[in-house]
């Protein structure tokens, strides 16, 4: 069944289109997430789909209830974990939790197993009498992971989960994030611009750029398009070296600034053909590598860009934050 279908969707501030009519569904028990660079627009669309933000146009359903008609009734399905930390420092783990529950009015006894059983889930059981002032960012994250399950919701949202986290801290919520979406069957979109994230937790990939969808299917298949090998080529010279290579065995070249990326099949058979045409046309060639499609090659084959995380300054962060709160 489908647990979120997305119409059309379009978001506006002040004649910026910050979400340009976009369409995608999601199946029930599916880990879906949205992958693009800092102000592509994936923050806006997670927080029209919690009724956060209004839509300029289109239409969400969210468990099969309108975000547009019945926002309350959408936002008691939902679960959501913000990019920001959400959490009071100066209350317990237990208390975090307890309160969060006393606000969707769970009954105390209710309340209290739920607590228990879903901090033992993210590996904070013997931590709960802890003041979150004491906590990791990574036992943070799983603590607001843990309390946006407390009400047991149909769909769980996470807006850049791993951010800011150390490699093997995102190692080991990655996993959390998988558990539960395991053991609970929970419905999971996730917004990230991390490459590997996407390619280890997802089982569908939206890419989002300017607000668009430029590309969405599982990360292999997304792969799969463009196939072969790359190799890219760092050179002082790109414009140059592309011109000087050439052969049937190229399926596509792509110049970049201060790169060159070729794809093709059996690299390896390939490399002294590339360094021998650099050399006659007198082209220094200062990195050459060889690895699989990723998603970023991805990215890069539909883009031209590499997804970067300084792409939006933060002044514009602060600017559509403050735009996305005031809901205009």
């Amino acid at each position: 069944m489908v647990a979120i279908r997305v119409s059309q969707l379009t978001k506006q501030f002040n004649g910026l289109v910050a979400v340009d009519n976009i369409s995608f569904d999601i199946q029930e028990g599916e880990i879906f997430g949205l992958l693009g660079p800092n102000g592509a627009g994936k923050t806006t669309i997670l927080s029209m789909l919690a009724t956060i933000l209004e839509s300029t146009a289109g239409e969400a359903v969210v468990n099969g209830i309108s975000i547009a008609a019945n926002p309350d009734a959408v936002r008691k399905s939902i679960g959501i974990v913000f990019q920001d930390q959400s959490l009071d420092e100066e209350l317990t783990a237990f208390e975090n939790m307890d309160f969060h529950g006393r606000l969707y009015r769970i009954p105390k006894a209710v309340r209290r197993e739920r607590i228990s059983t879903l901090l033992e889930l993210v590996g904070l059981a013997d931590r709960k009498d802890d003041f979150v002032k004491t906590f990791s960012g990574g036992m943070r994250r799983r603590l607001e992971i843990a309390r946006g399950l407390l009400h047991e919701p149909k769909v769980l949202f996470l807006d850049e989960p791993t951010l800011g986290l150390d490699p093997q801290t995102r190692n080991h919520l990655w996993e959390y994030i998988e558990r539960l979406n395991k053991e609970k069957r929970i419905t999971i979109i996730l917004t990230t611009h991390y490459m590997d994230e996407a390619d280890k937790l997802c089982g569908r990939v939206a890419i989002i750029d300017k607000g668009k969808i430029i590309a969405m299917d599982t990360p292999q298949n997304l792969k799969n398009q463009i196939g072969g090998d790359v190799v890219t080529i760092t050179s002082t010279k790109i414009a140059a070296l592309a011109d000087a290579i050439s052969g049937s065995w190229i399926k596509t070249k792509e110049q970049h600034d201060g790169f060159l990326t070729i794809h093709l099949e059996n690299a390896e058979t390939h490399i002294a053909t590339i360094v021998t045409a650099a050399e006659k046309q007198n082209i220094p060639i200062a990195a050459i590598s060889i690895h699989k499609p990723t998603l970023e090659s991805v990215f890069l084959h539909f883009t031209g860009r590499t997804i970067r995380e300084e792409d939006a300054s933060n002044k514009d962060h602060m600017r559509m934050r403050a735009r996305l709160w005031r809901g205009k």
